[in-house]
C-alpha cells in the first residue's frame, strides 16, 4: 500500500506542477488564437514549429528519457552518485555537441525541409514557415538538455521543480506574442514572428530553470567529451529503438500535417488546437504517471524485482484509467462549450469553433491509449526489450496511414469534412500501439489480471460513459432553459455541467472500489480543515 501511495505522492507532483504548465499552455494558445485566429500565419507557425517540437517529443522527451533514466539509475544504484554525475556530464556534452550541429542544418536547409513536409503550402506560407524555422532551430538542443536535467533530478526523487520547468516554455511564448506584437508591428517586423521568438526563449529556459535544483542536489557541469564511455553507448544505444517505439504518434502528426497543407488555410490550425486540449489530460495523467512510473520500474528492474514491476506497472494503469476515460468522455460530451470559450476571441470565429471541436471528437477517442504507451513503452526500455516497441509503432503507423487515405476519401460522401479523417485515424493508431505493447507485457511480465487492472478498466471506462452522457445532457438543459448571460454565462453552465460529471463519476469510482479512487478521496479528505480550521 505504501508503494501506491509513492507513486500517487510522486505523480501527484508532476500533476500538479503539469497542471499549472498546461494551463500556461491553454492560455498561450488562446492568445494565439485572439491575435492570429485560425488562418494563413497560424499554419505557418505550426509548420515551423512543427519540426522542433515532433523532434523533442519523440527524442529529447520520449526516447532520450526512456534511454538515459534506467542508464541513470542503474549507474547510481550499482556505482554510486559521483559515477551517476559524472554519465550525466558526459551526456549533456554529447549532446551539446551533436544537437548544436543539428540546429544548424535545420536553419541551412529550412526551405527544403519544409517542402517535403509541407508541400501544399504557397509561396508566401512557405517563406514565412522557413524564417520562423530557422529561429526555432536550436530549440530541440535546449529542450534534450532539459529532459537530462530531469531524469537527473527525477532519479534524486524531486519530481516537482522538472515538472514545471515547461511552464517557462509557456511563459515565455505568452510574453512573446503580448511584448513583441506591438514592437514588431512599429518596426515592420511580422507580428507572427513573436510566437517564434517567445517560443525559443522558452526552451531555453526550460533548462535554465533545472540548474539550480541539480546543483542543491550536488551536481556540477563539467563538459567532458567521451563518446565511448560504456554508459553513453549504452543511452545511445537504446535511444535508436526507444525512437521507433515512441515514434507512432510523431510520424502521424507528420504526416496529418503533410496532407492537411494541401486542403488550405485552417485545417493545420483546427486540428493543432483540438490536440492542444487532448495535450492537456495527456499532460497532467498520462505523462505524470509515466514520469512515476519510470524511476520505480528502472529501480526494480535494476534490482531483478519482477512482482514489484508487476504491481507498479498495474497500479499506474488502474491510475490512467481512473485518470484518462472520464476525461476523454468529458471532452467528447462538452467539446463546443470548452473550445468555445477558450478560443472563440479576437480572429477566432464560430465556423473555427466547429472544425476544431469536431476534430477534439476524433482525438478524444484515442485519449486512453495515448496516455497509457507512455507508460507501456518506457517499462519496456526499463526492461531492456526494444523489439516489441518498435514493432508495434511501425504496425501503428502502416494503419495509420492507411487509414488516412481511406478516410480522406470516404469521409465527404458523408458531408464530413475530409480532414478530419486525419484525427480519426490517430485515435486508431494509438488503439492499435496500446494493444500491441499492452499483449506483449503480458508475455513479458506475466498478467496482471490479479491485480484488478481489466475489471477497473471496463468499470471506469461504463461510468465515464454516463457520466459523459449526463454532463451534456445538462448542459444542453442549461443552454435551453438558461440561454444568455455573454462569456459569463457560458462559463457558468460549463462549470455546473463539469461538476455534476466530476460528482457523479467520484460516487461510482468510490463504488467500483478502485484502489487510486480510495487513496486520492482519503488525501482530500486529509487536506479538508476539520471543525475550528484545522487540518488533521
Amino acid at each position: 500500500m505504501s508503494e501506491k501511495r509513492s507513486l500517487l505522492r510522486s505523480a501527484g507532483a508532476v500533476s500538479a506542477a503539469t497542471l499549472i504548465s498546461r494551463i500556461l499552455g491553454l492560455v498561450r494558445e488562446m492568445v494565439q488564437a485572439y491575435f492570429f485566429g485560425a488562418g494563413m500565419l497560424v499554419d505557418a507557425f505550426t509548420a515551423a514549429f512543427r519540426i522542433p517540437n515532433l523532434l523533442r517529443d519523440l527524442f529529447a522527451e520520449g526516447a532520450l528519457s526512456s534511454a538515459f533514466v534506467p542508464t541513470f539509475t542503474a549507474e547510481r544504484e550499482l556505482r554510486g552518485r559521483e559515477a551517476a554525475w559524472r554519465l550525466g556530464n558526459r551526456i549533456l556534452t554529447a549532446l551539446a555537441i551533436v544537437l548544436g550541429g543539428l540546429a544548424v542544418l535545420i536553419a541551412a536547409f529550412a526551405p527544403a525541409i519544409l517542402r517535403v513536409y509541407v508541400p501544399g503550402f504557397t509561396p508566401e506560407k512557405m517563406a514565412l514557415a522557413a524564417t520562423m524555422t530557422r529561429i526555432l532551430s536550436a530549440f530541440l538542443a535546449f529542450v534534450a538538455l532539459a529532459a537530462v536535467a530531469m531524469g537527473m533530478l527525477n532519479t534524486c526523487g524531486r519530481f516537482f521543480v522538472p515538472a514545471l520547468a515547461p511552464a517557462w516554455f509557456n511563459v515565455a511564448a505568452i510574453g512573446g506574442v503580448l511584448g513583441l506584437v506591438p514592437l514588431f508591428r512599429a518596426i515592420g517586423i511580422p507580428p507572427i514572428h513573436s510566437l517564434a521568438v517567445g517560443a525559443m526563449a522558452g526552451g531555453m529556459l526550460q533548462f535554465l530553470v533545472q540548474v539550480p535544483a541539480l546543483r542543491r542536489e550536488g551536481f556540477r557541469f563539467r563538459p567532458e567529451v567521451a563518446f565511448s564511455d560504456p554508459g553513453v553507448r549504452r543511452v545511445a544505444k537504446l535511444m535508436l529503438p526507444a525512437t521507433f517505439g515512441l515514434a507512432a504518434t510523431q510520424i502521424n502528426i507528420l504526416v496529418d500535417t503533410i496532407l492537411a497543407s494541401s486542403y488550405g488555410d485552417g485545417p493545420i490550425a483546427w486540428l493543432q488546437y483540438a490536440f492542444r486540449l487532448i495535450l492537456l489530460p495527456i499532460g497532467l495523467f498520462g505523462v505524470a504517471l509515466a514520469t512515476a512510473n519510470l524511476a520505480r520500474v528502472s529501480r526494480d528492474a535494476a534490482r531483478g524485482d519482477t512482482e514489484a514491476m508487476r504491481g507498479d506497472l498495474a497500479s499506474s494503469l488502474r491510475a490512467a484509467a481512473l485518470l484518462t476515460l472520464p476525461a476523454s468522455a468529458g471532452l467528447v460530451a462538452l467539446r463546443e462549450p470548452i473550445v468555445r470559450i477558450l478560443f472563440e476571441h479576437g480572429r477566432f470565429g464560430p465556423a473555427d469553433t466547429e472544425m476544431t471541436s469536431a476534430a477534439l471528437l476524433c482525438y478524444a477517442l484515442g485519449l486512453y491509449a495515448y496516455s497509457v504507451t507512455k507508460i507501456q513503452v518506457p517499462t519496456y526500455y526499463a526492461l531492456g526489450d526494444t523489439r516489441r516497441p518498435v514493432a508495434a509503432s511501425a504496425v501503428a503507423v502502416a494503419i495509420k496511414i492507411a487509414a488516412n487515405f481511406a478516410l480522406l476519401a470516404l469521409l465527404p460522401r458523408f458531408g464530413i469534412a475530409a480532414f478530419l479523417g486525419l484525427a480519426l485515424s490517430t485515435s486508431l493508431a494509438a488503439w492499435t500501439n496500446f494493444a500491441i505493447l499492452q499483449r506483449g507485457l503480458a508475455r513479458r511480465i506475466g498478467g496482471l489480471r490479479e491485480h484488478g487492472v481489466v475489471r477497473a478498466t471496463v468499470g471506469v471506462a461504463a461510468l465515464s460513459v454516463g457520466m459523459g452522457a449526463a454532463s451534456g445532457l445538462l448542459h444542453a438543459w442549461l443552454e435551453r432553459s438558461l440561454a444568455g448571460g455573454g462569456i459569463a454565462g457560458e462559463i457558468g453552465r460549463l462549470a455546473v455541467a463539469v461538476a455534476a460529471g466530476v460528482a457523479i463519476f467520484g460516487a461510482g469510482a468510490l463504488a467500483l472500489r478502485i484502489p487510486e479512487a480510495r487513496m486520492i478521496a482519503e488525501r482530500l479528505a486529509a487536506l479538508a480543515p476539520r471543525r475550528g480550521g484545522r487540518r488533521p
